[in-house]
């Protein structure tokens, strides 16, 4: 029973509880145990409180950690955001995450020495080379011995330009069933299909505005993935045609440099100036305005078939810029010296077409063939690649036989390859030469070189280098970093087809593709196709007049297979473009090419260099820009005479003399006669 004691008011409290006796009680025994363990569980429940909450607060200070304006890094890779909070950019850890607890921020890098697999040295440093520019350097140092590196980058949700020429090429970009990574060097798509082009750069462009390039130190193989939209960028040495730095032969490396603009063009642009060679001369403005005419489709090249191919030119009205002796014209492959059997008397020949006004070029390439005058000298002087730890050049196959590889790091190499070029120039009035060839493909899987290639791409850098002294007319069909060369580049030979496997279809996303790698002197090879490889003979005749418009547009334009084989019509087709070239699209093309030299800005340009806000700009591969004001849509479909055309937002004036001013507008069905080409110039 409760005993109740009167209390006043502020009696409550201590004092009246110590005047307070509670009556004695006699105890009772009962178990503690429960008690005891309630108590430790109690006490349990607070220290995992108290972990948790430490755990909670160390992850949020980690998260801090791992974050800059506009990127996040976590274990599995990083993403990067657009100013509005919408992921623009994400890659992907493959090779290993992350051990976050190993993480520091320092400024705007981010740190990581070690990954779960063992120590790594990882940082992404944010870098604002201009307020509307913002780039992220990333760079993953493998320190355990013999492994890789991996990452993939993510292409859904926007659209992907650039890396090389290849098979089956489109635009954008589009990948193709599931290909482990390989190494991403220079090679002859024409003969290998699965290769990489021979021109190519380790650059990539997104409708998102973003951009990354793979520096050059890295043993770059890539890989793609349809089914995840991915591409996949990997650094190895084992099984690989890389070669580890001596210094460090064991660890690899993987880095690159993701930057984001404001829109496309604009961070195209400051990548090409940030990063790419640039010519630092145009090409003869001859090549330009008038066609290149190549004896390739003759079938026999000789003295009397070279002069009578010539007279046949200036006998159908045509002009030249210049007559390429391609091929056959030597007694064997790695001369040179013009056969006198096929060539009795050279110099009156050559002397016959510079009265007629013919410059002349000449087909050159690396190879000397085991059974030429000039391989004995090779071996002598030690001028080829040789087997690994041999005096032996290490023979290799090409299209017309075995042959040695000239050793373009070696200067005794160069300069008795660059003697001879000169030595004909000298002696016939040669104007240039046709670099053929030149891709990493035609070296041999083990080769050793004068100076060691870590890259094997640098032998067609080196190669390409060749060309300079005679770069105002010389044509490569290779390149990487070669920008500066200053000549034509040349797309790899065209089939005589329609579709996008070296055909028709596919001259626009090469031309594209390469333009975006930073090469705008560009040759959209011979009109028509390459005949030799078309058994039923010429190529069709639709074809033939197809590419020839779609040709006129280009920066040149090269024949081989002339048009009076066909018929008058086909003549007079074949002269209104040629007419037209001269006239429109030479007096362009000039005035964009002395700009390159400052910007390296394509002159053969993507409908979306202009509308950069238009989804649908993106995604169009038939139809393209010269500059930004005259817009080229050929007819590339088989018996079509009409196509569908858009137009981009703005004012544009037809060929035809009408005016399309609510854009952006499809034209569907637009008529396109068989001797027209539908191009439209923008008037404001």
């Amino acid at each position: 029973m409760y005993q109740i004691v009167s209390a006043t008011v502020g009696d409550f409290g201590v004092g009246a509880m110590s005047r307070y006796s509670p009556p004695k009680r006699k105890r009772v025994g009962r178990p503690r145990q429960p008690v005891i363990i309630a108590s430790m569980l109690g006490v349990l429940l607070v220290l995992a409180a108290i972990v948790a909450w430490c755990y909670y607060s160390s992850s949020l200070h980690k998260a801090n950690l791992l974050t800059t304006d506009r990127l996040d890094l976590n274990k599995d890779g990083f993403v990067i955001r657009s100013q509005t909070g919408v992921v623009i950019f994400k890659m992907e850890f493959r090779s290993g995450t992350l051990d976050l607890d190993s993480c520091s921020k320092e400024g705007q890098i981010l740190r990581c020495d070690k990954s779960m697999a063992g120590n790594i040295h990882f940082f992404i440093e944010t870098v604002k080379p201009k307020d509307t520019v913002e780039c992220y350097r990333v760079r993953w140092d493998e320190l355990e011995e013999h492994r890789l590196v991996e990452h993939a980058m993510s292409c859904s949700g926007s659209h992907w330009y650039g890396g090389a020429e290849t098979w089956l090429q489109h635009w954008p970009i589009v990948l193709k069933g599931h290909q482990a990574p390989k190494p991403f060097i220079t090679g002859d798509i024409h003969s290998n299909h699965q290769a990489f082009g021979g021109i190519l750069e380790r650059y990539w462009l997104s409708s998102n505005a973003t951009a990354i390039k793979i520096n050059d130190s890295v043993p770059f193989h890539l890989g793609w993935d349809e089914r995840n939209r991915t591409l996949w960028f990997q650094a190895r040495y084992n099984d690989s045609p890389y070669r580890p730095d001596p210094d460090n032969p064991h660890h690899v490396t993987l880095s690159y440099r993701v930057c984001v603009g404001l829109d496309v063009t604009s961070i195209h642009k400051y990548m090409v100036r940030r990063y790419f060679n640039k010519p630092n001369k145009v090409p003869s403005e001859a090549v330009f305005r008038q066609p290149i005419w190549s004896t390739r489709a003759l079938e026999e090249v000789n003295q009397e078939r070279t002069l009578k191919y010539a007279s046949d030119i200036k006998k159908n009205g045509f002009n030249c810029s210049h007559l390429e002796l391609y091929d056959r014209y030597t007694s064997g492959y790695g001369e040179f010296e013009l056969d006198p059997i096929k060539f009795p008397n050279a110099s009156a020949m050559f002397q016959k077409l510079r009265q007629d006004g013919f410059q002349v070029t000449l087909w050159t390439h690396p190879f000397v063939n085991y059974n030429s005058v000039n391989f004995g000298v090779g071996i002598e002087r030690g001028l080829f690649v040789r087997v690994p730890g041999s005096q032996l050049p290490a023979l290799v196959r090409w299209w017309n036989g075995i042959a040695g590889i000239l050793d373009f790091t070696n200067p005794e190499a160069r300069d008795w390859y660059a003697l001879n070029l000169r030595t004909l120039k000298n002696k016939y009035g040669v104007a240039s030469f046709k670099f053929d060839a030149g891709e990493t493909s035609y070296l041999p899987q083990q080769f050793s070189t004068f100076v060691p290639l870590q890259d094997p791409s640098t032998f067609t850098r080196r190669y390409t280098e060749m060309a300079i002294p005679f770069n105002d007319r010389a044509e490569l069909r290779s390149g990487y970093q070669s920008q500066n060369i200053s000549c034509f580049f040349r797309i790899i030979d065209r089939e005589s087809l329609w579709g996008y496997t070296l055909g028709l279809k596919s001259i626009i996303p090469t031309v594209l593709t390469i333009s975006i790698l930073g090469y705008q002197f560009i040759l959209p090879d011979i009109i028509g196709g390459n005949t030799y490889s078309n058994l039923t003979g010429l190529p069709d005749r639709e074809l033939y007049i197809r590419w020839l418009e779609l040709s006129a547009f280009m920066p040149a334009m090269q024949f081989s297979l002339p048009p009076w084989n066909y018929d008058d019509e086909v003549v007079n087709i074949a002269k209104k473009f040629t007419a037209l070239h001269e006239s429109l699209v030479a007096p362009r093309v000039l005035e964009l090419a002395g700009e390159v030299l400052y910007t390296g800005d394509p002159i053969i340009r993507p409908l979306w260099w202009i509308a950069t806000a238009d989804e649908a700009a993106y995604k169009i591969d038939s139809q393209f820009l010269i500059g930004d004001d005259l817009l080229v849509a050929p007819v590339l479909e088989p018996g079509k005479q009409e196509r569908d055309i858009y137009l981009p937002a703005g004012r544009w004036r037809s060929y035809k003399g009408e005016y399309f001013d609510k854009g952006p507008v499809y034209l569907t069905d637009y008529p396109v006669d068989l001797d027209e080409v539908a191009y439209f110039v923008w008037s404001g």
